[in-house]
């Protein structure tokens, strides 16, 4: 039976993955309503910019809590973390 900080820790990632994407709605919104002719302003790209990071690190912290879940249980082998190892040969 997992333990109570392991179901902590998902329920944590959980949360923040969705607050983190939560967060685009409201600039999404604008964006979706923006007239095409015109440009994005320097705001809202700033605040895109800093909202996508937040929406990419909070899904990578989930990602990993997964990965290390089902590798305890066996289920899934070692994952390749780094880029430069991620298979593409040069």
């Amino acid at each position: 039976m997992p333990d109570l900080t392991e179901i902590e820790a998902l329920k944590a990632s959980l949360r923040g993955a969705r607050r983190a994407s939560d967060a685009l709605t409201d600039i999404a919104t604008r964006i979706d309503m923006a007239d095409p002719r015109t440009d994005v302003s320097d705001d809202d790209l700033d605040e895109l910019r800093r909202l996508t990071l937040a929406n990419a690190v909070a899904a990578q912290a989930l990602r990993g809590l997964i990965e290390s879940m089902l590798k305890r249980r066996g289920k899934i082998e070692d994952v390749v973390t780094d880029a430069a190892a991620g298979g593409i040969d040069d």
